[in-house]
């Protein structure tokens, strides 16, 4: 026994030495590993038990749906739990989860609205969150969020207007908000969107003209706007 507390005690104290000389790395560790408790704390229904990995008997970088980067060990940088039957809310720590590039919650029942916080992610290349339960408005500040390449949040419950602010997201190239309870007219700003090929906007409860500015987007491909009154 004695033994064992002389082991645990240098364990510790091998700790502090070396968080006293690296502190950044060693809170930013713990953020990435907080962050992601706090996420599996929101869930309500795990069917097919996917988050029971995520415990302290293994590193958190080994948990189910964790990729953590090669070049920043400890540093998250994708989620993709798709298609677990997951029932909860997003937690808004996943915007503490700073080197985040790849989010795919597709096919769940999380519910809520989605945390403004995801507008800190700078590194965020694709947010997939299609076929869920999400609401409320869909927030400004995914514009912050200026690497995003895929934004995917069709198949929700989602309202408002879709906000201005996504036309400043000029290296997307497919935004899809089809499915959802969206009103008001399709902004111009749209148009700004020069990488855009793929856009959707069908079953939705959007009014007024199609604005001239789309014409603009030489390399759309595939465009979907049904039901506009």
């Amino acid at each position: 026994m004695e033994t064992n507390w002389r082991a645990l005690y240098v364990s510790l104290l091998c700790c502090f030495l070396f968080c006293s000389f690296n502190p950044a790395s060693c809170l930013l560790n713990e953020t990435d590993r907080l962050a992601l408790i706090s996420f599996r704390e929101l869930i309500v229904r795990d069917p097919f038990g996917v988050l029971n990995s995520w415990n302290n008997s293994a590193h958190f970088c080994d948990w189910y749906g964790v990729t953590c980067s090669r070049r920043h060990p400890d540093r998250i940088i994708a989620l993709n739990l798709t298609s677990q039957g997951l029932v909860g809310s997003l937690s808004p720590h996943i915007g503490n989860l700073s080197f985040l590039r790849y989010v795919d919650f597709r096919n769940n029942s999380f519910r809520g609205q989605i945390p403004h916080e995801i507008g800190r992610l700078r590194r965020l290349q694709c947010l997939t969150l299609s076929n869920n339960s999400f609401c409320g408005n869909i927030p400004t500040n995914l514009s912050y969020c200026s690497n995003l390449v895929i934004l995917n949040i069709i198949d929700n419950k989602l309202v408002g207007s879709i906000p201005a602010e996504l036309g400043s997201l000029r290296k997307l190239e497919a935004l899809g908000l089809a499915k959802n309870n969206l009103t008001g007219s399709i902004p111009p700003s749209i148009g700004n969107l020069s990488s855009l090929w793929q856009l959707s906007l069908a079953i939705n409860a959007l009014e007024g003209k199609i604005p001239e500015q789309i014409s603009r987007l030489r390399n759309l491909n595939l465009l979907t706007i049904t039901q506009i009154i």
